[in-house]
This record gives C-alpha cells, sequence and structure tokens, in this order.
C-alpha cells in the first residue's frame, strides 16, 4: 500500500491518526529548539550586558548635578524605594521615573549634536531596557511587589546612568 501524503489522517483497524513524515517533523522540531534556545540566550546577553553597563561607574558624578538643575525625581524614588515605599505608592514612583525618562530622552535627543554619534548603542539598549523594566513593573505590581520594586530600582539606575551621560556632554560642550 502506498504512503499517505503528510497530513492526512489514515483509518487502520478504527484508529484514527495523522500520517506526518518524521524527517520534516525532524527537522520542524530542530529548528523551533535552535529559534527557543538563540531567543533565550539572546535575553540573557541583553539583560547581563544591561547590566554591566549599569555597574559601570564614571570618575566624576555629573548626575546628582543634572537632577537638581532639571528637577529629576529618579533620587527621591531611590529614597523612597530604599526605605521600601508600600505597594501603593509603587504607581506614582513609576509615573515619576516615566516622566524622567522622557525628560532625558529628550535632552539626549537634542543634544546629539554635542557629541559625536549622537545616542550610543549603550543609551539606547538602556532606553529598551527601561521599557521592558517599566512593562515588568506594571505587570507584577500585583502579584509580586518585591519585583516591582526591583525593577523600579533598575529603571531608576537607568536613569541616573542617562542624567550621568548627559551631564558628560554638557561639561565636554562648555569645556570646547
Amino acid at each position: 500500500m502506498p504512503q499517505p501524503p503528510a497530513g492526512v489522517i489514515v483509518i487502520e483497524g478504527g484508529i484514527v491518526r495523522p500520517v506526518l513524515r518524521s524527517r520534516h517533523l525532524q527537522v520542524m522540531f530542530a529548528s523551533l529548539l535552535i529559534i527557543l534556545v538563540s531567543t533565550v540566550l539572546l535575553i540573557y546577553w541583553f539583560r547581563y550586558t544591561c547590566l554591566l553597563i549599569l555597574r559601570a561607574r564614571t570618575a566624576r558624578d555629573y548626575a546628582s548635578g543634572l537632577a537638581a538643575a532639571n528637577s529629576l525625581k529618579y533620587p527621591d524614588v531611590q529614597d523612597r524605594l530604599l526605605q521600601d515605599a508600600p505597594a501603593a505608592e509603587l504607581p506614582a514612583l513609576q509615573k515619576s521615573l516615566d516622566a524622567d525618562y522622557v525628560l532625558l530622552k529628550y535632552l539626549l535627543q537634542h543634544t546629539a549634536g554635542l557629541e559625536v554619534g549622537g545616542i550610543t548603542v549603550e543609551q539606547r539598549m538602556l532606553m529598551l531596557d527601561f521599557k521592558v523594566m517599566r512593562l515588568f513593573c506594571a505587570l507584577s505590581r500585583r502579584l509580586a511587589v518585591p519585583q516591582a520594586r526591583a525593577a523600579l530600582a533598575e529603571m531608576s539606575n537607568i536613569l541616573k546612568h542617562l542624567a550621568n551621560a548627559m551631564g558628560e556632554r554638557v561639561q565636554s560642550s562648555s569645556r570646547a
């Protein structure tokens, strides 16, 4: 009896089963596995790289001066998170960080002419990480408050890093 084409249902002795070509199924499974592993490794690389960027320290802290000059709230948010802000306060803290992000992004984009190359790859990665942490915080705020606090802490660290980069730009342009 000839082999039926793939996907055709064969009835043998009252049993209905789909017929799949085992070679095609193996290739499809291997491809899906490769895609899944590659995606997991890409996400791991992205998170690890962002955390390494955030751990890097500069010789001088420009962030505090820039935060004070522009009334940025992320230092206050960092203080509130260290004091274990209650869960009801987390949405307000996130809104403060979102407002700071909008302002810092605007400043970085509109002072791109002060630095060769504009916004760096590091800064773009951190901006994407900020958006990911914003989503994670919004999803975990009700069910996992400690994880939401950690996301807010990372968001405030990202803003500190971006403020420091902006302060460096301003300082280097005033020297020139």
